[in-house]
């Protein structure tokens, strides 16, 4: 445990001393790490998770790229708090995530290799093109556990945690919470709503349920892959090596791949093996990278 830690420590050592000063002043910008862009309400949030495309909720500094809980501290050194209960910072990040996940205008979810996630409308194909599984998939890719969760969820369409649990069979508490996860890193099932009184529960629902139009467009991976690069290219204004594959859960062969993508159509540049940079930087890179938002928007399926 204390050697995992060690290397997770140095390994943001280096990533933060790759990274140029002007860089991390632009993305103080677009991530929202100073207090003028500060977070305080569930539509500055939504705001949040549209502009960046895709962000992590509880992260601190200590994780790269795009996080709620950074934005709400509007501060580039923002550290999460072992007293996390009393932390009013930590306690404005969890209740903005519940009235997100409540609205359903943004998806949440906990993604590949336990990413909990914000991701904006537009990046919803991108990202279920490289982890989710077509319907006639599941009974070979899904778990006994996940498929019996699954078939009380499309009869029931919305129910409780618990009884979701009772209605499925599976009631280990352990084996519940790994096919749970299954189905969620699946982008088959998201939380609906966060529920305390009288008893603390998640309700859950079918994702395709309040994102339709944009979990049923096909899209290739290899096309994900490089519209994702982008999207994460245009906010970050650089990349260093590993860290768009330690951010989305990618490989970072694959990650390479959709970086070298932006190099072949001019919006990028490859600086070192690894390390890539928008194009145009400087006065112009809102310009630049709006432009690749623009371009990641409208990309062809």
């Amino acid at each position: 445990m204390l050697r995992s830690r060690v290397v997770r420590k140095d390994w943001n050592a280096r990533s933060t001393a790759q990274v140029p000063a002007e860089i991390e002043e632009y993305r103080d910008e677009r991530w929202r790490r100073e207090a003028i862009g500060q977070i305080e309400t569930v539509f500055a949030a939504e705001q949040f998770v549209e502009h960046v495309g895709f962000a992590a909720c509880m992260t601190d500094c200590r994780k790269p790229g795009p996080s709620l809980y950074v934005a709400v501290c509007g501060r580039r050194d923002a550290i999460m708090p072992r007293n996390v209960q009393k932390d009013p910072e930590a306690s404005l990040a969890w209740t903005l995530k519940d009235e997100i996940v409540a609205r359903g205008h943004v998806y949440y979810g906990k993604l590949a290799r336990g990413r909990t996630m914000f991701i904006a409308p537009r990046m919803i194909p991108y990202f279920h093109a490289v982890w989710g599984m077509r319907r006639a998939e599941e009974p070979r890719r899904l778990s006994k556990r996940a498929q019996a969760l699954l078939r009380v969820l499309r009869r029931e369409w919305e129910i409780g945690t618990a009884d979701l649990r009772a209605d499925s069979g599976v009631k280990n508490p352990t084996a519940f919470a790994c096919a749970l996860d299954e189905l969620q890193a699946a982008m088959i099932v998201i939380p609906s709503q966060v529920i305390y009184q009288p008893k603390f529960t998640y309700l859950w629902t079918l994702a395709v349920g309040r994102f339709p139009d944009a979990l049923r467009r096909r899209v290739k991976r290899e096309d994900a892959v490089r519209e994702i690069a982008r999207c994460f290219l245009a906010g970050a204004g650089m990349t260093v090596p590993g860290e768009l594959a330690k951010v989305i859960g990618l490989s970072r062969p694959e990650a390479g791949r959709g970086n070298r993508a932006l190099v072949a159509e001019g919006c990028a540049t490859m600086i070192s093996p690894g390390t890539y940079r928008l194009r145009t930087f400087g006065k112009s890179a809102g310009m630049i990278a709006a432009s690749a938002l623009q371009s990641g928007s409208s990309a062809p399926a």
